[in-house]
């Protein structure tokens, strides 16, 4: 009887032993963020760099909201598999369509050759912009992940998107 019982008491340990194991591994892969590569100090700066470039190229002139929803594009569009990993990746993302080089924002291509900012107060407004953005997490609600694109309300690129919002001069869409 003894050694029934012993082995009755085995079983069930083993039993509550794996379905709380399994329970504890449930709850930390729920806990835990699944592990990311560390940023560096240099490869931080550099993104800010290349958003608050971004953010001022493209927004310089529009209010406060308007930089924000520039730099959340450009932001989302890191985590779309149809554009690069890495924000300075995605501001100079260029392609050649019809042997046309075609940039995904047009600054970069009508500018290259500008190497700094002409309006320093401007720039400085857009690098604050970015560290709130990226470091910060700072999101306006209406500009959610899935919105990739926008324009500047004087062009019509004829997109067939579904339109999100105007903020400022820019019209953003979904992607």
């Amino acid at each position: 009887m003894l050694i029934l019982r012993l082995i009755f008491i085995t079983i069930i340990g083993f039993y509550f032993v794996k379905h709380f194991d399994h329970l504890i591994d449930q709850k930390m892969s729920e806990v835990e963020p699944p592990h990311k590569p560390f940023t560096t100090m240099a490869q931080r700066d550099r993104e800010i760099e290349c958003l608050a470039k971004n953010i001022y190229y493209e927004a310089a002139t529009e209010p406060f909201e308007g930089k924000v929803a520039v730099a959340q594009v450009t932001i989302n569009r890191t985590k779309s598999p149809h554009f690069p990993k890495d924000i300075c990746s995605v501001v100079y993302e260029t392609n050649f369509v019809y042997n046309r080089l075609i940039c995904q924002f047009s600054w970069y291509c009508e500018s290259k050759t500008k190497v700094r900012p002409i309006h320093i107060e401007s720039y400085r407004e857009a690098e604050a912009v970015a560290k709130r953005v990226l470091l910060e997490g700072y999101k306006l609600n209406i500009i959610t992940e899935d919105v990739l694109y926008y324009h500047a309300d004087y062009v019509n690129p004829r997109w067939k998107k579904q339109r999100v919002a105007k903020i400022g001069k820019h019209i953003f869409y979904k992607g």
